[in-house]
């Protein structure tokens, strides 16, 4: 499955875009934004959201906001397949 990261902007954000080719459902573009993606790889320890939060010093509302966003783009509902499909990507 072949999978490219172009890096941009995005409201004055750097955003990892990925683009995942998908047999014949075309492709899917994906995107992350760096905080995003620094927490999608706190999701691989065994941290939790509060732990998350007080490592990025941030609110615990803030995390959750992130890791809703992080599921919403790349179409999983749950932590454990956010990290498989985060390292699917290559983004771990």
């Amino acid at each position: 499955m072949p999978v490219s990261t172009i890096w941009g902007r995005r409201a004055g954000r750097r955003t990892a875009w990925v683009s995942l080719e998908r047999g014949d459902n075309g492709s899917v573009a994906e995107s992350l934004t760096d905080r995003e993606l620094s927490v999608l790889r706190w999701l691989t320890t065994m941290m939790s959201v509060a732990e998350i939060a007080d490592e990025l010093c941030v609110s615990t509302n803030t995390v959750k906001t992130h890791v809703a966003a992080v599921y919403r783009n790349l179409g999983v509902a749950k932590r454990r397949d956010a990290v498989s499909r985060g390292r699917e990507l290559r983004l771990l």
